[in-house]
């Protein structure tokens, strides 16, 4: 299966995203325009930048030879279920190493990621920890045979390459493109296919999340795709990983009230604040056009 079988699938994909713009008086008495890319709605099952980031990976297990794929999650991870979602459309097995313990009846995203045929395999969180270590690899081949390894998130040089031609998708001219974080590969990518002139901002949706630069960085790296024209803003996840507060919520009932799009909570919604907090205190000269990616 090569890329154009991938662009010939059988998944109804809306691409390239649509992109709205979003008429809010808090942007326009600061000048700025805001765009919104609407990648939550590329697919339902694999929307956003989950489709990015396994294009190309399944193009390369295809031409590979591989007929199963094995990635990591934790037991709400989006990742897992898009995984086992491709999986079911491609004609791939899935395996999911979750972090943790299996606790029984499965939470509504494993239980999914079953449904669409993936068998599920954990690991203790020591153990989870070393996940890229060879040892641990080794020992998931001797359980489970010959598999396309996806890190967790579906984070690598090719999820960049995938996450790279987003730009490209934007008739519109604009400044500063923003996106979530928690691995760092959108980001990388994002950044990588920026035009001269354009940056791009990634809000951590992880406390301590001040390691990401490190991570964009390594991303870029390996891909080859080196820039200096990013940043990642750690202030704003709301006390961590799916945590959130009451000022989030009254963030995200707002939005929708004004604009009829419900932000994801984990992810979306923290970048959105951010976006709206940092217009507020003045970060962006009038006449800036910034895009938020909706990642899904």
């Amino acid at each position: 299966m090569g890329v154009d079988e991938i662009r010939r699938t059988p998944m109804a994909l809306r691409l390239p995203s649509p992109v709205l713009e979003v008429r809010d008086d808090r942007m326009e008495r600061a000048g700025v325009r805001l765009l919104i890319k609407r990648d939550d709605l590329i697919h339902s099952e694999v929307p956003g930048n989950k489709w990015r980031k396994l294009k190309y990976n399944l193009t390369a297990a295809a031409d590979g030879g591989h007929d199963t794929l094995l990635t990591f999650g934790g037991a709400y991870s989006n990742h897992l279920r898009a995984t086992a979602a491709a999986g079911h459309y491609f004609g791939f097995r899935t395996i999911g190493v979750v972090r943790g313990e299996e606790h029984l009846p499965l939470n509504s995203s494993l239980a999914y990621a079953e449904r669409r045929g993936m068998r599920l395999a954990y690991l203790d969180r020591a153990t989870y920890r070393n996940k890229r270590d060879p040892a641990v690899i080794e020992a998931l081949r001797r359980e489970w045979g010959r598999f396309y390894l996806l890190p967790e998130g579906g984070s690598n040089t090719l999820a960049v390459k995938g996450c790279a031609e987003l730009p490209g998708e934007i008739d519109e001219p604009f400044d500063v493109l923003c996106c979530a974080v928690g691995t760092g590969a959108t980001l990388a990518g994002i950044a990588a296919g920026l035009r001269t002139g354009q940056r791009a901002i990634g809000f951590s949706a992880l406390a301590g999340g001040e390691f990401l630069a490190g991570e964009v960085g390594r991303l870029q790296s390996e891909a080859g795709t080196v820039s200096a024209n990013w940043r990642v803003e750690c202030g704003y996840h709301f006390g961590g990983f799916a945590k959130t507060t009451p000022r989030l919520a009254a963030f995200i009932d707002d939005f929708a009230d004004r604009h009829g799009i419900i932000l994801d909570r984990v992810y979306v919604a923290k970048m959105m604040f951010g976006v709206f907090d940092l217009v507020d205190a003045g970060a962006f000269g009038g006449g800036t056009t910034i895009v938020a990616v909706v990642t899904g």
